[in-house]
């Protein structure tokens, strides 16, 4: 209990003491903005610093804040950075504990602190692969109210699509997303870009750029569209080929936890005190566990890369 204290008072004012210097640097550094808007400052400045590193914070948060609204969660960005950055403190402290080395200390702490960020790119592709079958449905439905509708307008195209909400699976909510953001963000590429990168392929970043030359110039994109239609009714039983070599890489990434989990399962049925010794007092059988962690680790990696990579 002594050790949970002191993990838990040391998080406590690690948090505090960022807490406070935080406030520290930026009145500072908005106390220098305002004295120094007539005056010449050095490029190696502390504002300089300070505005370089919110610059990468900016860029951070928005990847994090698309990726967020790509997967439709109701979550703030700068929530999810700072409940990463308590579990990479959490990770590291932990580690410390129980590794007792610097390379457990470090790794684990890194292995908690992008564990949220790895799965929102794991629900990120199951996600993709739900889509990828009803994409074309929808692109023809989409294709017969853009003609209906007289070939002028996407946006009244996209409205009518989602009101008679006869799209499949997970398309109603992909293309209402879309047309919500077209008509309330203002940022017609960043929409476009927010629907391609929930679904995730070729076709989806086709059908993008059809939409974004006709938002751009408004011209008629029929016979644009018949040809992706047509292409992707070609291209189906690839398609579904491609789905199945991404069930076989999700498959294979849950195998090292299998593994890992029989293997220390029968250690610890047939020999349950030399198993405790090796695997919690042992530092060379902790070295193991962190070994296999990140090779467990690597491989979801490899995974949500090699997803990606067929999509």
């Amino acid at each position: 209990m002594n050790q949970v204290s002191m993990m838990a008072g040391l998080a406590l004012l690690f948090i505090l003491l960022n807490i406070v210097m935080y406030g520290l640097v930026h009145g500072i550094a908005e106390r220098r903005r305002l004295r120094g808007r007539l005056t010449y400052q050095s490029p190696y400045s502390l504002r300089k610093l300070i505005v370089d590193r919110s610059k990468a914070y900016r860029l951070l948060s928005a990847h994090i804040g698309e990726l967020l609204e790509t997967l439709r969660l109701r979550m703030k960005a700068e929530m999810f950075l700072s409940g990463s950055g308590l579990l990479l403190l959490a990770g590291t402290l932990a580690g410390g504990l129980f590794f007792q080395t610097a390379k457990g200390t470090l790794l684990f702490g890194c292995l908690v602190g992008l564990s949220p960020y790895v799965w929102l790119r794991g629900l990120l592709v199951h996600r993709r692969m739900g889509a990828q079958i009803d994409f074309l449905p929808a692109v023809e439905l989409f294709y017969q109210c853009y003609l209906v509708t007289g070939e002028r307008q996407v946006r009244v195209a996209l409205q009518r699509t989602v009101e008679e909400k006869r799209l499949l699976g997970p398309m109603q909510a992909v293309f209402e997303q879309l047309y919500r953001n077209l008509s309330v963000r203002g940022d017609d590429e960043a929409s476009l870009r927010i629907m391609a990168g929930s679904l995730g392929h070729v076709w989806a970043d086709y059908f993008a750029q059809i939409l974004r030359i006709s938002l751009s110039e408004g011209v008629s994109v029929s016979d644009s569209l018949r040809e992706l239609l047509g292409d992707m009714r070609k291209a189906r039983r690839a398609n579904e080929q491609e789905r199945h070599r991404l069930l076989e890489i999700r498959i294979a990434n849950f195998t090292p936890i299998l593994f890992l989990a029989l293997f220390i399962g029968i250690n610890i049925r047939y020999n349950p005190t030399h198993a405790y010794y090796y695997y919690l007092q042992d530092s060379q059988g902790r070295d193991m566990l962190l070994n296999a962690l990140l090779l467990i680790f690597g491989s979801f990696l490899m995974g949500l890369y090699l997803s990606r990579k067929k999509m």
